[in-house]
């Protein structure tokens, strides 16, 4: 496929309703205490602009909004998302600090140098043309603004059959990278990185929650999962690869910080 096709594939994905039942409101590991943890290292604090590539339907940029203070703006292949995210900040009156904008992350709709943070959670890892992105982001960072990522980390040549190709990509796996891979995607843009966290353990964690949502929905709602193109016959085999991937130490979850050059 090519590179527009494999976004419009995510992008589709990640805008049905089916998503947002299996994953709830984050779609990725760690919700929304790890976003927290994020913003607060990157010190984010009012009067801030901030940036969320892969914005979604806004989560975490109507946290950042809310909880921080910052102008946050948050862009989106999915045209949908971008207007069920506009309608969320609208909703929780802060239409005023959180704008939401459809556009390509390898292409980002923004002038130079205009965010003191940009955060990017569990997308980077599904990007066709990662070091573009990575170029991008210091693009419209600030000289010393600061970079956020959470991301799905992956060792390639270890990944079982059931975890390639590109429903596995879409699930943020197939095309994952090891942290010190992503640090080199960053380096080579100019982002510097500060700190690497592992939260491996929020990636299980995500893995138990799809089962017992996929096993509710199987009894009480099977018709919608078939509409959504959701293999249930397929499903626990996926799963439980993912689960021994993490145990392995094949798959796992980090959090990254990086900053711009001056």
């Amino acid at each position: 496929m090519t590179h527009e096709e494999i976004k419009s594939c995510c992008a589709d994905a990640y805008s049905k309703d089916i998503v947002a039942m299996l994953l709830g409101d984050s779609y990725h590991p760690g919700g929304t205490a790890l976003t927290r943890r994020l913003a607060d290292r990157l010190a984010l604090a009012p009067g801030m602009r901030a940036l969320d590539v892969a914005s979604g339907r806004g989560t975490t940029a109507l946290l950042l909004a809310g909880a921080y203070g910052v102008k946050a703006d948050g862009v989106d292949y999915a045209p949908a998302n971008t207007a069920l995210a506009q309608g969320a900040a609208e909703a929780a009156a802060l239409g005023d600090r959180a704008v939401f904008t459809t556009g390509d992350a390898e292409h980002l709709p923004y002038d130079d140098g205009v965010f003191n943070a940009v955060v990017c959670e569990c997308a980077l890892c599904t990007f066709p043309d990662k070091a573009r992105a990575a170029a991008e982001f210091a693009r419209v960072l600030r000289p010393g603004g600061r970079l956020g990522l959470t991301d799905v980390t992956a060792d390639p040549d270890r990944l079982p059959p059931e975890l390639r190709g590109l429903t596995a990509r879409i699930a943020c796996v197939a095309d994952a990278r090891p942290l010190d891979e992503y640090a080199e995607i960053l380096a080579a843009a100019g982002l510097r990185t500060q700190v690497t966290e592992r939260h491996d353990e929020a990636m299980l964690r995500m893995i138990d929650q799809i089962q017992a949502r996929l096993d509710l929905l199987r009894i009480t709602a099977p018709a919608r999962l078939a509409d959504a193109g959701v293999d249930l016959d397929a499903a626990p085999a996926v799963l439980d690869a993912a689960r021994a991937a993490v145990t392995e130490g094949v798959l796992g979850y980090a959090l990254l910080t990086a900053v711009k050059s001056p």
